[in-house]
């Protein structure tokens, strides 16, 4: 299945996430995995054609993913 550019930016994002999760300490980093998937998870239901809501999201998802492979960010919350 070929996908668009778009889906590939998400993708990339989405795995992205999971790869900094791994460079946490082992003993949090389900909480990291667990933050992401349920982010990428609450916005299954946005229309694939909705680019500006999509390109939106990609930017908040990148800033936050700065924030969190920060090396002072031991943990996160829900």
């Amino acid at each position: 299945m070929k996908r668009s550019g778009i889906q590939r930016d998400v993708l990339a994002l989405y795995r992205l996430c999971l790869r900094e999760a791994g460079k946490k300490p082992k003993e949090v980093r389900d909480n990291f995995r667990n933050y992401a998937r349920e982010n990428f998870r609450a916005h299954l239901e946005i229309d694939r054609r909705d680019f500006a809501t999509i390109e939106h999201l990609l930017r908040v998802g990148q800033r936050k993913l700065e924030v969190y492979s920060q090396p002072g960010i031991k943990n996160i919350a829900r």
